[in-house]
């Protein structure tokens, strides 16, 4: 591992308060699914930031896919149902509520929503890091840093 890396997969981001920086070397042994793994993870970052940046309020719609998802286990039985009730009253509701300043933004919310159910019954239609790490076991997903105070 003392060699130094012939290429790299990085992603910096800084907006307002927010700052993200993510790294990977690669190195000649470093294998395609650690690679996919570093991806998946800027990936989950970018999709945590996007929709409060464009002033979606993910709360409400965290919690109407709760409801929706609420006492169901893994099956596609389970999803069916879910997707199902998205037309319902109170997914129409929270999709309105989430965006209320901004309506045009309802696309991203239905977006947004359809995710959160999926992701709360355990699908996600992209590769992901916690799928990956059940792969590839060596693979770990680390806990975040959080803010780090100043030096000096």
């Amino acid at each position: 591992m003392g060699e130094d890396p012939e290429e790299y997969v990085d992603f910096l981001a800084k907006y307002k308060d927010w700052i993200s920086i993510k790294r990977l070397g690669i190195r000649p042994g470093t294998r395609p699914e650690e690679i996919v793994f570093h991806m998946a993870g800027i990936r989950n970052t970018i999709d945590a930031k996007a929709f409060p940046i464009m002033g979606i309020k993910t709360g409400v719609l965290d919690e109407a896919a709760s409801r929706l998802t609420s006492g169901k286990r893994r099956s596609f039985e389970s999803l069916g149902d879910a997707m199902t009730h998205l037309g319902d009253a109170d997914a129409k509701r929270a999709v309105e509520e989430s965006c209320a300043e901004r309506k045009e933004l309802a696309p991203l919310s239905w977006t947004y929503l359809i995710g959160k159910v999926m992701s709360n019954l355990d699908y996600d239609p992209s590769i992901n890091q916690k799928v990956l790490s059940k792969i590839f076991p060596g693979l770990k997903i680390k806990k975040p840093l959080g803010r780090q105070k100043k030096s000096g």
